[in-house]
């Protein structure tokens, strides 16, 4: 019997990477409010570094953050008896991370900005082990969890393609503005990477997870 595994994600990409891999998840949708999520953690992490004196919140800790909630979420509002996989895409440009634009009017800023330009996308992974009875494993508290980051190199679009692109209404609800499986493709020249990191789930990354809980992705192959 395949070990079962909850996808705690909206995403038609991530739930298609996870199905051409040969597992078939349960999608278990979390409901949280994202931008507070972070805003909080901001904040937290303030109040223990003084301003010029500590580190600021790390650019990869921030997906992660919304990752981990994601699958706690889940865990903490239907307690499987499976794995929970929580995911979350940010992409960093110019030291920033910039999210899911939303709006068209975001969208066709954010292209004019990173058109003929390098970025990098983090896409963090947290994997809870949430099974009745589990072998024993190496992850914490039956917790594993990192960030795939991977460069992408983006076309050098003109205002009309844009324009064309923002009007599918394709990048205002995915990670970074783009995507590299849909409609964006032709617009990303290259990749520095993984591929499936920048589709939204990194399969290479959520096999050695799974080695980390004692696992193999084999086990989840339906």
């Amino acid at each position: 019997m395949p070990v079962s595994l909850v996808l705690a994600s909206a995403s038609p990409a991530r739930l298609s990477t996870l199905r051409s891999a040969g597992i078939e998840p349960t999608v278990i949708v979390a409901d949280i409010d994202e931008d507070g999520l972070l805003a909080n953690a901001r904040d937290l992490f303030s109040e223990h570094h003084s301003a010029g004196l500590g580190p600021e919140l790390l650019l990869r800790d921030q997906p992660f953050i919304v990752a981990s909630a994601k699958a706690e979420w889940v865990q903490e509002h239907h307690d499987p008896d499976a794995l929970i996989l929580g995911c979350d895409s940010m992409l960093e440009f110019r030291g920033e991370l910039l999210g899911k634009p939303h709006t068209p009017e975001v969208a066709r800023e954010r292209w004019r900005e990173v058109r003929g330009q390098s970025a990098i996308l983090h896409t963090a992974h947290a994997l809870i082990d949430n099974r009745i009875e589990s072998p024993d494993s190496d992850a914490i508290g039956g917790r594993a969890g990192d960030t795939s980051s991977t460069i992408v190199r983006f076309a050098d679009l003109t205002d009309a393609e844009i324009d064309a692109y923002v009007a599918t209404g394709e990048p205002l609800g995915v990670a970074g503005g783009f995507t590299i499986d849909g409609l964006g493709g032709p617009f990303v020249e290259g990749i520095d990477g993984d591929h499936h990191g920048v589709v939204g789930l990194s399969l290479p990354l959520l096999r050695h997870l799974l080695i980390r809980l004692g696992l193999s992705i084999t086990d989840l192959w339906s």
